[in-house]
C-alpha cells in the first residue's frame, strides 16, 4: 500500500512538475515581444562581409548572447573570418545530434535606395492604403493589438538575422521553463553566405570530428507564398560560365569595315540562339540526361499549392518556358540562364564601330541528377562543335589568323544540389514537429529553384539536410528595402518551439 501511495505521489508530481515547465502560447507570445527589442539591437550591427571589422562586432554578439543561454562557443577559422559552432550543454551519447545552420551576414546596402535614413536601423511601417508603407512608432510592438501584416524594414530583416533571433528567443523559454531537449543539438553560423561561403567547404573538411551530426536544419530563403508552414527538401546547385567571342584586335569604323570584319556580337547572338528552342528548352545534347519527372514525382509536385496565373500576373509574363508544364516541374530539371550580355557601347555613347569581342555570362543550376563539370563541359563541347577555337585565355595573333572563330571560355567555382526524401527520418520528424504546431499540413517542397552555398557542407559531412524557410515571400531580400512581416516573426517562433521540444 505505502509503495502504491508513493507512486501516485510520483505521478502527481510528474504532471505537476510538467505543468510548471510546459512553456504556453501565452508565454510564447510575451517572449516573442520582448524579442523585438533583441533583433533591433543585431539588425543594427552592420553586417557586410566585405567589412570584416564589421563581422567581428556580429560574431562578438553572437558568442555572448549563445553564452548566457547555456551554449559553449568555438571560431573554426578560415583564411577571413571564422564560422563559429555553438554546442548546446553536455552531449548525451545516447540520442542523435540535430545540426541547425543560419548566417548573419548580410548583402552590402545602398542607402540611397532605401526608405530610411539607416538601413541597419529598423523601422517599423504599416501599409495604408493611398500612402504606401508608412513609419510607425516600434513600441506598438509591445501593445496587445499588433497587426500581424506590418513590417520590419532594415537589412537582414529577413535574410538570415531573424531566424536566429527566433531561435534564440524560444532556447531562453527553454533554460527559463527547465524543459531539457529531446537530442543534442549543434548550432554553425555563417558569416560569409552572401559572399558564397567560399570558405565553408575547407572549414568543414578541416573539422569534420567537431561538426559531426545525424540531420541538418537549414533556416534561410522564405516561406511559400501561400505563408503557411514550408519545408523544402533540397536546392538547386549553381554553376557560372563566361563566354567571350573574340573578333578584330580593337574596335573598327563600322562604315569602312561593316560586311568584312565579322562581327562578335553577332556571332555571340548565334551562339547563345543555337543552345535553346523557342520554347526555351536546351538543345545542347546531354543536358536534360538523368532526370525523370514520372508519376509519382507530379504527384509530390502538384501537392504544392501554386497558382500559376498569379504568378504569371506577378512577374508581368504572358506564358512559359515549356521545360515543365508548371512551375515545380520546370525547377525539377537543370537551367541555362543569361545572366549578362556586353559588346561595344550603346545609348548615348552608343558608337558606329565593330566591337572587338562581345561577352555573355551564364548561370546554370543544377540538380542532383546534373553535376556541376559535367553541364559545364557539355556547353563547352557545343561550342567546339560550332566550330569554335575555344581557349581559356586571350588568342595570340597566330591563333586569331589561323582560327575563324574564337571563344574565350572560363568557368567559376561551383556547387552541387542536394535533395532530400520526403519520407527520411529528417523529413518525418520535421513534417510531424510543424504539424504537431500549427495543426495543419506543411507545404512540401522537392526542390527550391534557388541555391544555397552550403551544399559542399552537406556533402562533405554525408548529413541529410532541410531547409525550413520563416520569412514572407515578398521580403525583398538582397534588395533595398528589405522586410520581414511581423505575422512571419511569431509563426516562426513557434516553429522553434515545436522542433526544439518535438521527440517524434
Amino acid at each position: 500500500m505505502k509503495k502504491i501511495i508513493i507512486n501516485i505521489l510520483f505521478i502527481l508530481f510528474s504532471i505537476n512538475s510538467y505543468s510548471q515547465r510546459e512553456i504556453t502560447q501565452r508565454e510564447l507570445h510575451e517572449a516573442t515581444v520582448a524579442s523585438f527589442e533583441t533583433l533591433k539591437e543585431l539588425l543594427a550591427i552592420p553586417n557586410d562581409a566585405n567589412f570584416p571589422e564589421d563581422i567581428e562586432k556580429n560574431i562578438t554578439w553572437v558568442e555572448s548572447n549563445m553564452a548566457a543561454l547555456g551554449f559553449t562557443t568555438q571560431r573554426l577559422d578560415t583564411e577571413t573570418v571564422p564560422l563559429v559552432l555553438a554546442n548546446y550543454k553536455t552531449e548525451k551519447p545516447d540520442q542523435k545530434t540535430i545540426m541547425y545552420y543560419f548566417h548573419i551576414d548580410g548583402q552590402p546596402v545602398d542607402p540611397q535606395f532605401w526608405f530610411q535614413d539607416d538601413p541597419y536601423q529598423a523601422v517599423l511601417k504599416e501599409q495604408i492604403e493611398g500612402e504606401g508603407w508608412v513609419d510607425i512608432h516600434w513600441n506598438k510592438l509591445t501593445t496587445e493589438d499588433i497587426n500581424p501584416d506590418w513590417r520590419i524594414y532594415a537589412r537582414s530583416a529577413s535574410d538570415d538575422k531573424s531566424p536566429f533571433v527566433m531561435f534564440l528567443t524560444v532556447m531562453k523559454l527553454i533554460e527559463e521553463k527547465g524543459e531539457t531537449l529531446p537530442f543534442n543539438l549543434k548550432v554553425i553560423l555563417d558569416f560569409e553566405e552572401e559572399k558564397g561561403s567560399p570558405r565553408l567547404a575547407g572549414a568543414v573538411d578541416k573539422n569534420k570530428e567537431v561538426l559531426a551530426a545525424d540531420m541538418l536544419l537549414i533556416f534561410d530563403g522564405p516561406k511559400h507564398i501561400s505563408n503557411k508552414p514550408t519545408i523544402t527538401f533540397g536546392a538547386r546547385g549553381i554553376t557560372t560560365v563566361s563566354i567571350k567571342v573574340h573578333g578584330p584586335t580593337f574596335p573598327l569604323h563600322s562604315g569602312h569595315y561593316g560586311n568584312y570584319a565579322p562581327n562578335p556580337a553577332l556571332r555571340l547572338a548565334q551562339l547563345l540562339s543555337s543552345m535553346k528552342d523557342e520554347d526555351g528548352r536546351v538543345t545542347i545534347p546531354g543536358f536534360y540526361d538523368g532526370v525523370v519527372i514520372d508519376d509519382a514525382t507530379k504527384a509530390i509536385l502538384a501537392k504544392v499549392p501554386d497558382d500559376e496565373n498569379e504568378f504569371r500576373v506577378k512577374l508581368g509574363i504572358g506564358n512559359i518556358d515549356k521545360v515543365g508544364a508548371n512551375y515545380q516541374e520546370a525547377i525539377q530539371y537543370p537551367s541555362l540562364n543569361i545572366r549578362g550580355m556586353g559588346a561595344g557601347w550603346i545609348g548615348s555613347e552608343a558608337r558606329t564601330i565593330v566591337p572587338a569581342t562581345a561577352t555573355a555570362e551564364i548561370d546554370i543550376r543544377l540538380v542532383p541528377e546534373t553535376p556541376a563539370q559535367r553541364q559545364v563541359d557539355l556547353v563547352k563541347q557545343h561550342i567546339v562543335d560550332l566550330g569554335y577555337l575555344v581557349l581559356d585565355r586571350k588568342p595570340t595573333s597566330k591563333e586569331r589568323f589561323q582560327n575563324p572563330k574564337i571563344c574565350q571560355f572560363t568557368n567559376s567555382r561551383a556547387y552541387n544540389a542536394f535533395r532530400t526524401d520526403f519520407d527520411s527520418p529528417i523529413g518525418n520528424m520535421v513534417y510531424n514537429a510543424l504539424k504537431t504546431e500549427f495543426v495543419e499540413e506543411p507545404i512540401r517542397v522537392r526542390i527550391l529553384g534557388g541555391s544555397v552555398p552550403i551544399s559542399p557542407f552537406i556533402q562533405t559531412l554525408g548529413v541529410p539536410a532541410v531547409i525550413i524557410p520563416l520569412v514572407n515571400s515578398d521580403n525583398n531580400q538582397h534588395s533595398p528595402n528589405e522586410n520581414l512581416r511581423v505575422g512571419n516573426y511569431f509563426d516562426g517562433v513557434r516553429t522553434f518551439k515545436g522542433l526544439l521540444l518535438n521527440e517524434k
